[in-house]
């Protein structure tokens, strides 16, 4: 990967840092925000926020820190609100890991995380593939989908020709896929804030607003 803004360096650090067991990269959060910014369907912070990291079954982020936690999901965020102004000029530009031993992008990081968000609402994303203004991009993008996963139909010199134009493939697909939306929504909705619900102490004033500390009260 090219040397990326301290930003994303230190997005990329906490990524890693997650108590999860295979936490995302930074490549497959962009995909996967990319994904979030077209959808057809308007997802809360809180859904789409868990997959980012990896909550246990209570949903409370793996935090220690407030601090910690409204950073992570602003800085998320912002990526987020970055994806779609690059989108609303038509000039998507995807962070991607760079094979070192070749120097060619590693986009396949980056469609799991767009496939990841499609997951979440494949009800949604079903219907791109029926209309006719957005098929043809959603059948480039499930193309590069199943090549990443070695799933595809394609012979080997089919498959080595996507691969070769895989990025320019994605980003065009998701550009089309956007103007699409922009075009029969006549603008594209407005994001809510990520702003999540941290850790809250035994001795910390109870969230419930009784006024007596967490610990006797709904801890």
């Amino acid at each position: 990967m090219k040397r990326l803004p301290s930003r994303f360096r230190r997005l990329d650090g906490a990524l890693a840092d997650l108590p999860v067991e295979e936490p995302m990269l930074l490549t497959e959060l962009d995909g996967f925000l990319t994904g979030l910014v077209i959808c057809p369907d308007a997802i809360l912070p809180a859904e789409w926020m868990t997959v980012v990291w990896g909550a246990e079954a209570d949903g409370i982020p793996p935090f220690e820190d407030p601090l910690d936690v409204q950073w992570f999901a602003n800085a998320v965020a912002a990526r987020r609100d970055e994806i779609a102004r690059d989108l609303a000029r038509g000039k998507l530009q995807p962070i991607l890991d760079i094979d070192e031993r070749d120097g060619e992008p590693l986009w396949e990081y980056w469609i799991d995380g767009f496939a990841e968000m499609i997951a979440l609402r494949p009800d949604a994303w079903a219907t791109l593939a029926n209309d006719p203004d957005t098929m043809a991009s959603r059948s480039r993008l499930d193309m590069l989908i199943a090549v990443a996963r070695n799933e595809s139909d394609l012979d080997s010199m089919a498959v080595n020709a996507l691969q070769d134009r895989a990025v320019a493939e994605l980003t065009e697909a998701v550009e089309h896929l956007y103007a699409a939306r922009a075009q029969s929504a006549g603008r594209m909705p407005v994001a809510a804030p990520a702003t999540m619900a941290a850790k809250v102490g035994r001795n910390d004033p109870c969230p419930c607003g009784s006024g007596k500390k967490h610990k006797r009260c709904c801890s």
